[in-house]
């Protein structure tokens, strides 16, 4: 088996299709296995796999277990050389599966493959990652990244995009993992019902010496937020349910970088919250400004609290 795909479903049964034939599309030359797990769909999700894709395995959960969980569930029903994770709401190229493919074939310290993603109107979204620190984040809050020039952001958008290289991690919704590399380390951390589980998973492969790598020569089409706004209302810049969001990275920050980290990451994160609001207010005094601030604060202490300091999930 050259590759076994999992697909996780929830409440997008209206992309379903469009998934599934851009990706049969594009593995005409590769032996696929489809593998999908419904995590307690609400709409038609499972009548449409059911119906429409009888060849593929199908795990229907009574009760949405979260993003990474679903994953790993698969994961046993999985016999490919590569593993790819793939989003209902992203939508493979027909040369995506074979340059892949042929790169990590041709590269085999390459253990985790992400590629170039898209939004329908052709705009770049951000695909080739480094990882978060309490410091990176907060200058990325504040804005204050503009004076600090030779700090590594998450998302570095000014360069082309146009050439292979290594990263820190991809995201998701097309994510392709070397088998060898879940043998070693496993899939995703249990902890994160949603975000920063590939954050996690990238951050093992690569301190058990796997390359994360970039691959720009072919796109992905990812519309972001489909399954989550589902859920409830979610943020316009990330497309991500703000308190899931929230409590992911602070498990993130305490499993990988301990408690001093972690610590570091709610105050500052409360200090970008109150510059953000002095430099609205002086701009525009608008009271509403203050309204999210104070909101986003309490939020981020609220759920470290209920995280008992960010050393269990709450779901």
């Amino acid at each position: 088996m050259d590759i076994s795909t999992i697909i996780v479903s929830y409440n997008t049964a209206g992309l379903l299709n469009e998934c599934m034939e851009k990706l049969r599309s594009a593995s005409q030359h590769q032996v696929v296995e489809e593998v999908f797990v419904d995590n307690a769909s609400k709409d038609a999700s499972v009548d449409v796999i059911r119906r429409d894709f009888p060849q593929s395995r199908l795990i229907v959960n009574s009760t949405n277990i979260g993003f990474g969980r679903a994953n790993n569930q698969a994961l046993a029903l999985a016999s490919g050389r590569y593993v790819l994770l793939l989003n209902t709401d992203a939508f493979v190229a027909p040369d995506t599966l074979a340059k892949t493919l042929a790169y990590m074939d041709a590269h085999p310290k390459c253990g985790i493959l992400g590629v170039r993603l898209e939004g329908r109107d052709g705009v770049l979204q951000p695909c080739c990652r480094y990882f978060p620190t309490p410091w990176n984040t907060f200058l990325q809050r504040s804005g204050l990244n503009r004076l600090f020039k030779d700090v590594q952001m998450v998302d570095d958008m000014e360069w082309a995009h146009d050439t292979v290289r290594s990263c820190d991690w991809v995201v998701g919704c097309y994510y392709l993992v070397r088998k060898a590399v879940i043998d070693q380390v496993g899939l995703f951390d249990p902890r994160y019902f949603l975000y920063f589980e590939e954050v996690d998973h990238c951050f093992a492969a690569k301190n058990a010496g796997w390359d994360v790598v970039f691959y720009p020569h072919t796109t992905v089409v990812h519309l972001g937020g489909e399954s989550a706004k589902s859920d409830g209302a979610i943020t316009a810049s990330g497309r991500q349910l703000e308190a899931l969001q929230i409590e992911s990275e602070l498990l993130y920050f305490r499993k990988n970088h301990g408690r001093w980290a972690v610590w570091s990451n709610v105050l500052l994160t409360v200090l970008a919250n109150g510059i953000n609001l002095i430099k609205r207010a002086m701009k525009r005094g608008v009271a509403l400004d203050a309204v999210g601030a104070w909101r986003h604060s309490v939020l981020v202490c609220t759920t470290f609290a209920r995280t008992r300091w960010a050393t269990q999930p709450t779901r």
